[in-house]
């Protein structure tokens, strides 16, 4: 019995630095080359380029990408209610799909979790040689942190994205209005934020273009954009660039009004986590730093006074 739990805790860590360490041939095109120098089959060549590409990939792309596809496939997708579903993709679409993950294959990864978490979690136990107490409670957790992992995973990714979005969003408005003022149009000034800046919104403004020169309107396109992040300073910037182009309002003088609010709003952000620094240092102040200043300060008295102490009892 040990010696399989041996084994299958062996086998988790393999898996576990492939995933972290992903092979791939560095001297593939220069094979290929070399092939084709040679004068070798094209049509060979071709396919072993394919077969070389494929190869290369990391590990997560050939293997468990296609294994939790080909899971989400075959479960019915009526399994799924239509609100979690939703909810999903809700969540999803707000974390920027992270690792390129559908609905369907985040199911399967949270189902996975549900079953290996637990018995990860027993076979440790067991290879210690825990209490049936203790195995019980070790299976419990793991089905928590099964069931509450991909969700707390997700969670922390929307809110990073939307940390980023907050940060960015003022310097792509200044970016926003010089290119405007510059003379160019908007379109063609969102183009130049998706060139020239990399993060969550210039990502967001690539598919909103996209959708726009796919004959979808510029306010439906943007209000989707707003929708899928649910940013407040973001959808104020998305409101008011489509009261602008309702109204035949001067788009630069949008940009510039929006361009100085968010700023403020950025220094007064800067000025509230400034004055929360002093509360936040009070706790690590009390609990570590006074009990050894108090320490240092107060034990040679101590010590002076139970040496009186003695003296005077002899």
């Amino acid at each position: 019995m040990e010696v399989a739990l041996y084994g299958f805790v062996a086998v988790v860590v393999f898996l576990v630095i492939l995933l972290l360490f992903p092979s791939g041939g560095q001297n593939s095109d220069i094979q290929n080359r070399l092939a084709q120098l040679d004068g070798a089959d094209p049509s060979v060549s071709q396919a072993a380029a394919v077969a070389a590409e494929e190869l290369n990939k990391p590990f997560i792309d050939r293997v468990i990408r296609p294994f939790l596809s080909n899971l989400a496939g075959r479960r019915d997708p009526n399994e799924i209610r239509k609100a979690t579903k939703s909810s999903l993709r809700k969540m999803l679409s707000m974390a920027g799909y992270p690792g390129g993950l559908t609905v369907g294959e985040f199911v399967v990864i949270q189902n996975l979790f549900r079953v290996v978490c637990p018995a990860v979690a027993i076979a440790l136990g067991v290879v210690f040689k825990w209490a049936t107490m203790k195995l019980v409670m070790a299976g419990f957790f793991g089905l928590i942190i099964g069931i509450l992992g991909p969700r707390i995973f997700l969670q922390r990714k929307i809110g990073a994205r939307l940390h980023a979005v907050t940060r960015q969003l003022p310097d792509i408005l200044d970016l926003l209005t010089v290119a405007v003022e510059a003379g160019l149009g908007f379109d063609a000034a969102c183009d130049k934020v998706v060139e020239k800046m990399h993060g969550p919104i210039p990502d967001e403004f690539s598919l909103t273009l996209r959708h726009i020169r796919m004959g979808r309107s510029r306010r439906d396109a943007f209000k989707d954009m707003a929708d899928r992040l649910e940013h407040p300073d973001l959808s104020a910037f998305v409101s008011a660039i489509v009261q602008a182009d309702q109204l035949g309002v001067s788009i630069g003088t949008v940009l510039r009004i929006q361009s100085d609010q968010l700023r403020e709003k950025r220094r007064q952000r800067a000025e509230e986590e400034a004055a929360k620094a002093p509360i936040k240092m009070m706790i690590p102040l009390v609990l570590f730093i006074f009990p050894n200043v108090g320490l240092v300060i107060g034990a040679p008295a101590v010590f002076q006074i139970m040496e009186v102490g003695d003296v005077e009892g002899k």
